[in-house]
C-alpha cells in the first residue's frame, strides 16, 4: 500500500513538472533561461533593493530603508540547501531561527516546533504571499528539550511548504501584532511565491558520512504567462528519506542477547540497536499553486493553494522482558527493571462465584499458575513503532487592485485544514492481557480555519516629503480543533488493569496475596477517549488602522493600532510606532515600539494527550489535560488568558559604499502570561480514590496541564554585514550574520513551572550564533561556502548540569551550468561532520560499561542540539531549467 502511495505521489510530482511543458515550449516567455550561475551573479544586485511586502503597508520600502529589521532569503539561497525539510533549510541560513532534531519525541518528531529570536513557535506568524498559514493540528505537549522553547505551543507546520515554489522568504524580526494580528509577537515569516514562467526540474540524491540516511528528492516548477495579464505557477515535490542511527543498543538488550542466543534475532532491529535515536524514515509530497489574472487595470483576481502529505515512522523505546544489575563507567552498578508488561504475569483465574464468603470476592483473582505472559507475544521484548501522517490543505481566493487615485484594496478568503493521523504497531495494551491488540489507531487531530480579510491603503498629499499612506482593514477568523476517538484499547484500562490476588488455603478459604497492576492504554502513547473527543471552535474579528510617511527627506514615521475581539476571552487593543532617520548618506537610525498579544487557541484550551515515559525502567503514563477538565482542575488549573507583550527595537544602518553595508539591531521583548505546560504532578492511589478519572493515568503516572504561570523577557542583538565585489574574475558576495539572544523567566510559580524549564527557556538555543557566507560566480561556475558558529547550550530536563560546547560547521556547494539549461551541483552540509558533545556521565545520566551509553542507548543528546546529530551530509543535484 505504501509503495503504491509513493509511486502515485511521484507520478503526480512529475506531472506537475511536465503538464504545462507543451504550452511552455511555445511560449515567448521561454525565450530567456535563467541559469543558477547567472542567478547567483545577479543575487548581489537584487537583495538590498528588493521591495519589502512585510512590516509596512507602503510599496516603496527595501531592506536598508525599512524601519524594522527584515531578513530576505532568496531563491538562490534556498537552491544551495539540500535538506528535504524547509525547516532545516532555514535553520542553516538564518541565525535567529532554531529547530531541534527531535528523536523519540512522540508526535513532536513529526511536527517540529521552531523558534525565532528565542520565542515560541506560535508567537511567530507564518504567511504565504501575505496570507496566514493554517496552524498545525499538533499542540506541542512532549516533555523535554525537544519542545522546551515551544512547550505548549500550536504554530504552523512550515515543513508542508515545497522550497522550489518559493521566490523569496522575508523574515520580519520585530513584533507586528498591531499590523497582522495574534501570534506576531516574535515576528513574521512571509513566503513569497514564484510568479515566473518556465520549466524547472531538480533531482537530488544524498546520504550521511556514515552511509545511512539516504535521501532523494525530485521537484518540478512550471509557470506559464496568460498573455500579458496573468500567470499560473505550479510546484510539485517528492522526498524519500531513509532513517539514521546515532546510538548504541540498550545494555539490557545486549544482556538478553548474551543470555538467550536462540532468541537474539527476535530483538527489534537486531543486530543493530534495539531502539533507534536518529532521523525517522519517511516520505512526503507537496504541491503549491500561485496564480493571478488581471480582470481590468484596477482589478486582479488571484488564487493560491497548498496540498501536502508527510509520513514518518518513528522508533519508540525498547521494552525489555528482563532486568539486571549492570556495571557503570567509573565504578558501581545500576539496576534495570523489566518493562511493566513483563514484570508480572496476567492472572487468569477469577474468584469462584460462591467464594466471596470464603474471602475471595467476585472482582478478585486467584494466585495460581493459570497465567498469561507477554513473553508469549514478544519473547525478546518489543519496540513500538509510532507513525504520523500529516495532510494539509490551504487555499486563498482574492481580488486586489489599485485605482487612479492611488487607493488600493485587497479582499480575500482563506479555507484551510491541517490533519495529523497517529497510529502505532509492534506494541500492546498491557491491561487487556492476551486479548491485546498489537496495532493501534489513536484518532485524528484536525485544525480547520476560515479567514476573511480586507486591506486598504490610500495616499494623502499633505505637503510632506512623501504622501501619508493611510491603511485600514478588517479580519474575521474562525478556527476549529477536533480530536477523533481512538481505538478502545489505545486509551482504556482493560480487565487486568488492577488485579487483587487471593491465595487458596488448605481449609478452602482465601487470604489476600497482594495486588498486581498493568498500565492503562497502549504502551507508548494514548488514544483520544470519548470524554475528550469532539470539536471546539473559536472566532474573532479585528479592525486596524495606520499611517506612514516621510516627514522630511531624512525622517520617516509610522503608527498603527489594532482592535480584536474573541468570543472566548474578550477583546484586546495593541499599537505600534516606528521611525527611520537618515542622518547622512552613510548612517541611518531606526526604532520601533509596540504591544502585542497571542490568543490561546482552541487546541491549547482543549487538547488531551496521554504519553508513556520510563522511570527506572518502569513504564508510566503522563497525561496532559485541558484546563476545563476535572483532572487539571484537581491539580489547580485555571482558565487560560491571552499572552501580552511589549517590544522595543532600535538599530543602525551603515552604508559606507555601494558595495558594503551593515545593520545592527537590538531588541527587548517582554511577554506576560506565557502559555505553557505545568510540571508533572504524580498520581497516587489516594488521588484516584478522590477522582476516579485519574485511573486513565494510573498509580505512579503523572498529570500536567496548560497554564499562564510565567512571564519572560527576551533581549538580543542582530548584526548583518554584506560586501559585494569581484574576486578572481567572479562576482562575489560575503555576508556575516550574527545573533545574540537571551531569555529569562521574570515571574513564575515554582510549584507549577520547574527550574529545568526555566533553564531551557534561556539556554536551549545557543545564546550566540553566527554565519559567514561567501558566494562566488563566474562563467557558469558558482561556489557557496558557509561557516556557521553555534555557541554553547544546555538541555536541563534530559541532561541536568551539562553544558554542551560551542561548535563550528562548514557547508559547501559547487555548481556548474552547461548548455545554458543544465546545472550539476555537488556539496556537503556540515562537511567535516561536527557532532554535539556526547552525553556526560553524571548521577542523573549514568554511562553503562557494556555499551558506553545511557541505559536507553543514547550517546548524543536526543534533541540533537542546534545543528543535529547526523554529522556530515553529502549530495549531488541536477537542475534543468528552461
Amino acid at each position: 500500500m505504501m509503495k503504491h502511495m509513493k509511486e502515485t505521489a511521484l507520478g503526480c510530482v512529475l506531472l506537475a513538472g511536465t503538464a504545462l511543458a507543451g504550452v511552455l515550449a511555445a511560449s515567448p516567455a521561454m525565450a530567456q533561461a535563467a541559469a543558477p550561475a547567472a542567478a547567483a551573479e545577479d543575487k548581489a544586485d537584487k537583495d538590498d533593493g528588493m521591495i519589502l511586502v512585510i512590516g509596512t503597508r507602503r510599496t516603496d520600502r527595501s531592506i536598508l530603508d525599512s524601519a524594522s529589521p527584515v531578513d530576505v532569503v532568496s531563491a538562490a539561497d534556498l537552491a544551495t540547501q539540500p535538506a528535504s525539510n524547509i525547516l532545516d533549510v532555514i535553520k542553516n541560513l538564518v541565525p535567529s531561527f532554531y529547530v531541534g532534531s527531535n528523536a523519540i519525541a512522540d508526535a513532536s518528531t513529526f511536527v517540529r516546533a521552531p523558534s525565532l529570536r528565542g520565542l515560541s513557535a506560535d508567537e511567530v506568524l507564518v504567511m504565504m504571499n501575505g496570507k496566514r498559514l493554517v496552524r498545525s493540528a499538533l499542540v506541542q505537549v512532549f516533555t523535554g528539550g525537544d519542545t522546551a522553547l515551544s512547550f505548549g505551543s500550536q504554530g504552523a507546520d512550515i515543513s508542508t511548504i515545497p522550497s522550489l515554489g518559493i521566490g523569496n522568504l522575508q523574515i520580519l524580526r520585530d513584533g507586528a501584532t498591531a499590523q497582522y494580528g495574534s501570534d506576531a509577537i516574535a515576528g513574521v515569516m512571509n513566503y513569497g511565491l514564484r510568479e515566473d514562467a518556465g520549466l524547472e526540474v531538480v533531482a537530488r540524491y544524498g546520504l550521511t558520512h556514515r552511509g545511512d540516511g539516504e535521501n532523494w528528492q525530485i521537484a518540478a516548477n512550471a509557470g506559464v504567462k496568460l498573455g500579458d495579464r496573468g500567470f499560473i505557477n505550479l510546484t510539485g515535490e517528492y522526498n524519500d528519506e531513509q532513517g539514521t542511527v546515532r546510538n548504541a543498543t540498550r545494555p539490557i538488550a545486549l544482556v538478553f542477547a548474551n543470555q538467550n542466543p536462540g532468541l537474539a534475532s527476535q530483538i527489534p532491529n537486531f543486530p543493530g540497536p534495539a531502539q533507534i535515536y536518529g532521523t525517522s524514515p519517511g516520505y512526503s509530497y507537496r504541491f503549491l499553486l500561485n496564480s493571478a489574472y488581471e480582470l481590468s487595470d484596477a482589478a486582479k483576481l488571484y488564487l493560491m493553494g497548498n496540498y501536502s502529505h508527510l509520513k514518518a515512522d518513528q522508533s519508540f523505546n525498547y521494552r525489555s522482558p528482563i532486568g539486571g544489575t549492570l556495571g557503570l563507567v567509573g565504578g558501581g552498578t545500576a539496576n534495570i527493571n523489566p518493562n511493566a508488561a513483563f514484570a508480572t504475569p496476567i492472572y487468569l483465574t477469577r474468584c469462584p462465584a460462591n467464594a466471596a464468603a470464603l474471602g475471595c470476592p467476585s472482582s478478585g483473582f486467584v494466585l495460581d499458575n493459570n497465567v498469561y505472559r507477554f513473553s508469549t507475544l514478544y519473547p525478546a521484548g518489543f519496540t513500538p513503532r509510532f507513525v504520523g501522517e500529516t495532510d494539509q490543505l490551504w487555499g486563498v481566493l482574492g481580488i486586489k487592485g489599485k485605482l487612479e487615485s492611488g487607493f488600493t484594496y485587497d479582499v480575500s478568503g482563506t479555507l484551510a485544514r491541517n490533519q495529523l493521523d497517529l497510529s502505532m504497531y509492534g506494541s500492546l495494551s498491557p491491561s487487556f492481557g492476551s486479548q491485546t491488540q498489537t496495532s493501534f489507531e489513536f484518532g485524528k487531530l484536525i485544525q480547520e480555519e476560515v479567514n476573511f480579510n480586507a486591506d486598504f491603503t490610500y495616499p494623502i498629499e499633505a505637503g510632506l516629503a512623501s504622501p501619508i499612506t493611510l491603511s485600514a482593514g478588517a479580519e474575521f477568523r474562525r478556527e476549529s480543533y477536533t480530536q477523533t476517538e481512538g481505538d478502545l484499547q489505545s486509551y482504556a484500562g482493560g480487565p487486568f488493569a488492577v488485579q487483587n490476588l487471593f491465595a487458596l488455603q488448605g481449609n478452602g478459604t482465601y487470604l489476600p496475596a497482594g495486588q498486581v497492576t498493568k498500565p492503562p492504554g497502549a504502551s507508548g502513547y494514548g488514544g483520544t477517549s470519548p470524554t475528550f473527543a469532539g470539536t471546539r471552535s473559536q472566532q474573532s474579528y479585528a479592525i486596524y488602522g495606520g499611517l506612514e510617511t516621510d516627514v522630511t527627506d531624512a525622517l520617516s514615521l509610522g503608527a498603527m493600532g489594532r482592535f480584536e475581539h474573541y468570543n472566548t476571552f474578550g477583546s484586546a487593543f495593541v499599537g505600534k510606532g516606528n521611525f527611520l532617520w537618515k542622518a547622512s548618506d552613510v548612517v541611518s537610525l531606526r526604532g520601533t515600539a509596540g504591544t502585542g498579544f497571542h490568543a490561546p487557541s482552541p487546541g491549547q484550551n482543549n487538547t488531551a494527550i496521554l504519553t508513556t515515559t520510563f522511570v527506572g525502567g518502569d513504564q508510566v503514563q503522563v497525561g496532559t489535560y485541558p484546563v476545563t477538565s476535572s483532572i487539571a482542575q484537581f491539580y489547580g488549573a485555571s482558565s487560560l488568558r491571552p499572552e501580552r507583550s511589549t517590544n522595543f527595537g532600535a538599530g543602525i544602518v551603515l552604508q559606507p559604499s555601494d558595495s558594503l553595508n551593515f545593520t545592527i539591531d537590538v531588541y527587548s521583548v517582554k511577554v506576560k502570561n506565557r502559555i505553557g505546560i505545568s510540571q508533572n504532578f504524580n498520581v497516587t492511589a489516594a488521588n484516584i480514590a478522590a477522582l476516579p478519572a485519574l485511573a486513565a493515568v494510573g498509580v505512579g503516572g503523572a498529570v500536567n496541564y496548560f497554564t499562564n504561570a510565567f512571564d519572560t523577557r527576551t533581549r538580543g542583538v542582530d548584526l548583518v554585514g554584506t560586501w559585494r565585489g569581484e574576486v578572481v574574475g567572479g562576482k562575489t558576495t560575503a555576508t556575516l550574520a550574527y545573533s545574540y539572544n537571551k531569555s529569562v523567566v521574570t515571574r513564575r510559580d515554582p510549584a507549577i513551572i520547574s527550574d529545568a524549564l526555566v533553564t531551557n527557556i534561556g539556554n536551549l538555543a545557543p545564546n550566540h550564533r553566527a554565519n559567514l557566507t561567501v558566494n562566488w560566480a563566474n562563467n557558469g561556475w558558482a561556489v557557496t561556502v558557509r561557516e556557521a558558529y553555534y555557541g554553547a547550550w544546555r538541555e536541563e530536563v534530559g541532561y541536568p548540569g551539562q553544558r554542551f560546547g560551542a561548535k563550528f560547521t562548514t557547508d559547501i556547494d559547487v555548481s556548474y551550468t552547461f548548455a545554458d539549461h543544465y546545472t550539476l551541483s555537488v556539496g556537503a552540509i556540515n562537511a567535516f561532520s561536527a557532532y554535539p558533545d556526547r552525553v556526560a556521565n553524571s548521577p542523573d545520566n549514568r554511562i553503562f560499561q557494556l555499551t558506553n551509553s545511557l541505559a536507553d542507548g543514547q550517546i548524543y543528546p536526543n534533541v540533537g542540539g542546534p545543528f543535529g546529530f547526523n554529522g556530515g551530509f553529502y549530495y549531488a543535484r541536477l537542475r534543468v531549467k528552461y
